[in-house]
């Protein structure tokens, strides 16, 4: 199937601003793009790319006084099958994991393991470990958390999701991904396109959307608490301990949102045929 997916975002700046972006497709889905994931920047700056310490491909720029248009459209090859489901993936004992697995057991930002380990153990300790232990997590956490973009906050974190119980899509992953880390499972956050596709539409506008991956059997396995189903057509931007190391746009000087848009949807063979 192909997918066509894109954004476009518009900034106000009170002075001139130093951004780094992190908004283009992630290097493992490189070779599925049909058409060009390029960057344009309108009025047009200087841009530096350059590839994060978690793979990432980030872009640095200095934004101008003013407003500052940011903009990508392109098409994209997708299997159309949904995540992988893995009932029987066994969790690697702690001392058995390869060591870049590490850093994605300890706390951080948005993750504070420390005080949800006790938590987590009470609720999930006699769970069997593996992929059953995963998925009791995104049940939990599915049920447990309102979902509602009026409860979006930028420094809402899974301690606070957890006792709140409400949040968008990147709190149901922050609190999923530190429950997993206090049971010694490696858990890392991902940002992405996600649109609706094989499932009913959502009236809301489109947003860019989180999930997480969990390393399992000795590999990387996708999950999504917020949905807690399998999803089609996943177009991974970025991974990180958290959304710290994958924030969209990280300013360093005062701005202000002044448009968001972003389009993710399945192209009908009638399109296909013209484009």
């Amino acid at each position: 199937m192909k997918v066509r997916a894109g954004y476009k975002i518009a900034y106000d700046c009170l002075q001139p601003t130093p951004m780094i972006l992190t908004l283009s497709v992630h290097p493992s889905r490189r070779a599925d793009l049909i058409t060009e994931d390029r960057l344009t920047i309108h009025p047009f700056v200087p841009i530096t790319e350059y590839v994060d310490g978690f793979g990432n491909i980030c872009h640095v720029i200095r934004a101008p006084q003013g407003r500052l248009t940011l903009s990508a459209d392109f098409l994209i090859r997708d299997s159309g099958e949904p995540d992988e489901v893995e009932p029987l993936a066994p969790q690697l004992a702690l001392d058995t994991l390869p060591v870049d697995t590490l850093v994605y057991l300890l706390g951080s930002r948005y993750c504070e393991t420390d005080r949800l380990s006790d938590i987590a153990w009470s609720k999930f300790g006699r769970v069997r470990k593996g992929w059953g232990l995963v998925q009791a997590i995104c049940d939990f956490v599915h049920e447990h958390v309102s979902f509602g973009y009026e409860h979006a906050h930028v420094g809402r974190t899974a301690f606070d999701t957890y006792v709140e119980g409400r949040g968008v899509c990147r709190d149901y992953a922050h609190l999923a991904i530190a429950l997993c880390r206090c049971m010694n499972l490696p858990a890392r956050y991902c940002t992405g396109y996600l649109g609706d596709i094989g499932v009913p539409p959502d009236p809301a506008p489109m947003d860019f959307s989180a999930w997480f991956e969990v390393f399992l059997d000795g590999r990387w396995c996708t999950f999504d608490a917020r949905h807690n189903r399998p999803r089609i057509a996943r177009i991974l931007i970025a991974r990180g301990r958290d959304a710290t190391d994958v924030a969209i746009t990280t300013s360093f000087g005062p701005h202000t949102l002044a448009s968001f848009e972003v389009v993710t949807d399945e192209v009908t063979n009638a399109e296909a045929a013209l484009s």
